[in-house]
This record gives structure tokens, C-alpha cells and sequence, in this order.
């Protein structure tokens, strides 16, 4: 019988790599006390709470341009509904593309291993995560608020062709963004309870997620060929400047009554919006330097996103 484990010899500059299957019966453990049905653990039947956020208002996009201080409250706070649906929109979309993505990767590996069992684990949490959000979408009144086709379409030829190591940095660029301004979000009592249990559920189950993504990337960084690696270096730096457009759907300034020329431009003038969307990324970017990814052609593709300072 051919054994799962490794040799723990691969190193990279982060130190002594850990041995995949212990990283996943650790992660299968946690999985086993730490996971929810968001079906029965939310209550999907209680009112909205008047004058509470459906997203902290210093994540809101326009938070402290121009426009936001002639908005009135109640403009605002319709903003930050809407912008909610459109991040939950986001967050299916990408699930999707990251549950193709993890088949994939397990397709050719041993189908006993703990590292496909936490794989096919994860898919499943993704699956109700992608239900969640759709849930929250129709509690909240808003209309769904999809990528634009081209970028839909990119991400058909991403997960069509994607390296294994291209494939975990999407991954982490999709996950670590949005984790951050969760964790924000759940503890913030302005905000409404559903989403708050909706984003705490996120929240503890991605963090199993992020480590997988990240040992694996660490992983393939550590042992691909040269061409593999440059590869993932363009086509993450790539994947982050349609992520850093795709954040933001500019029909919700429409859906709420703003002029969507004069939002789009004071969002991307805003410093504030850079700051966040910077200190979002920036454990991710960090990470990625780290481990050799952003070099070259994918920096600057990364810097041109608007993610790395």
C-alpha cells in the first residue's frame, strides 16, 4: 500500500513546511467541532432592526468622500444594504470558482488520503456558505448583483486552465479580503444581527480554509518547476486586478439613487477606500512575498490592482 505522507523536508523562507496529512487531520478535526448549519443556527425569521447596518459604514465604499457627506442617513444606510447583496453576490461567485478549483486538485490524488477528505469537507462547507449568502440576498430585499460578463468569463478560462499553485493564490485572494472585513463586521453591535451571525459563521469556518490554501501554496511554491511558478506569479497579480474591480458593483449606486459616473469616480479617488482595500490584503500580500509570488511581472500587476502599496 503506497503511503499519504511526506517526508517533512521541504523548506521554504517561512521555515520547515508541515506534513500535509497532519495539517489535514488537524483541519478535519476542527471541522468535526467547529461547523454550522446556517439553516438552523441563524434565525431567518426575525425582523430587521431600524437604523442598523447591513456593513460597517467605514467598509461602505463612498464611506468619507464627497458624496457620502451629502448622502442622508437613510441613503446611507440603503447603500450599505445593497452593497452587502453585492459582496454576497461576489462571495457565491467566487465559491463556485474555488469548489471547481479544489476538484480539480484532488482529481489525480489518493481518494482515502486525509488531505482529499478535507478537501471534499471544504467543498461542502463552501456549499452552504454559497446557500447562506444567497439567503441573506433574498432576506434583505436587494437584487442579486452578479460580475460583469467578461469577468465571468475570465474566471470560466481561470478555472478551466489554472496552475495547482495559481489555483491556492486565487484562492487566498479570494478568501483573505473578505475574511478581514468580516471580522470586522461580526463583533460591530451598529451592525444587524443576521448578518453578523451570518458573517461569524464565515468567518470560523474560512479560517480552516486559509490554512489549508496557505500550507498548500507553500507546498506547490516549494516544489513546481520555474515556468509553473512564473506562471502563478502573472496569473495572481491577474486575478487581483479583476478582484480589486469585481469588489465593488457600480450598479448599487444606481439601485440607490446616486449618480454612477460621480460615485465610481470618488471611490476611486478615495484614499480611505485604497487604505482599506489595502490593509485587507496586506496579510495576504505579505504572506505572498514571503514565499516568492510577488516578483517581477506580478508585482506590478498587484500594485496596478490597487491591493499592494
Amino acid at each position: 500500500m503506497t503511503s499519504t505522507i511526506e517526508p517533512a523536508a521541504l523548506r521554504d523562507a517561512l521555515g520547515l513546511l508541515k506534513d500535509r496529512e497532519q495539517v489535514a487531520e488537524r483541519l478535519l478535526e476542527s471541522s468535526a467541532k467547529h461547523s454550522f448549519d446556517p439553516d438552523t443556527e441563524l434565525d431567518w425569521d426575525a425582523p430587521y432592526e431600524d437604523g442598523k447596518w447591513f456593513w460597517p459604514p467605514e467598509l461602505v465604499s463612498l464611506y468619507d468622500t464627497p458624496l457620502w457627506r451629502r448622502m442622508p442617513e437613510e441613503q446611507r444606510l440603503d447603500l450599505a444594504r445593497h452593497e452587502a447583496a453585492a459582496l454576497a453576490s461576489l462571495g457565491i461567485w467566487f465559491e463556485i470558482i474555488l469548489m471547481q478549483l479544489l476538484v480539480r486538485h484532488i482529481y489525480d490524488r489518493p481518494v482515502t488520503s486525509a488531505h482529499v477528505r478535507y478537501a471534499l469537507t471544504e467543498i461542502a462547507d463552501e456549499c452552504r456558505h454559497s446557500k447562506m449568502f444567497a439567503r441573506l440576498i433574498q432576506k434583505g430585499g436587494t437584487p442579486t448583483y452578479p460580475v460583469s460578463p467578461l469577468h465571468h468569463n475570465l474566471a470560466r478560462v481561470l478555472k478551466t486552465v489554472s496552475t495547482t499553485p495559481g489555483s491556492f493564490a486565487a484562492t487566498l485572494l479570494g478568501e483573505e479580503i473578505l475574511d478581514w472585513m468580516q471580522r470586522l463586521t461580526f463583533p460591530d453591535e451598529r451592525v444587524q444581527p443576521l448578518v453578523r451571525g451570518v458573517t461569524r459563521i464565515h468567518v470560523v469556518e474560512e479560517a480552516r480554509h486559509v490554512r489549508y490554501a496557505r500550507e498548500e501554496l507553500r507546498r506547490q511554491m516549494a516544489t513546481c518547476p520555474r515556468w509553473e511558478a512564473e506562471l502563478t506569479r502573472v496569473s495572481s497579480g491577474q486575478a487581483a486586478r479583476v478582484f480589486a474591480v469585481a469588489f465593488v458593483n457600480p450598479q448599487v449606486y444606481e439601485n440607490v439613487g446616486l449618480d454612477r459616473r460621480e460615485a465610481v469616480a470618488q471611490v476611486r479617488a478615495s484614499g480611505h477606500r485604497r487604505e482599506v482595500m489595502q490593509s485587507g490584503a496586506k496579510r495576504l500580500t505579505d504572506f505572498l512575498d514571503d514565499i516568492g509570488v510577488l516578483r517581477g511581472v506580478g508585482r506590478r500587476l498587484w500594485k496596478r490592482s490597487g491591493l499592494l502599496a
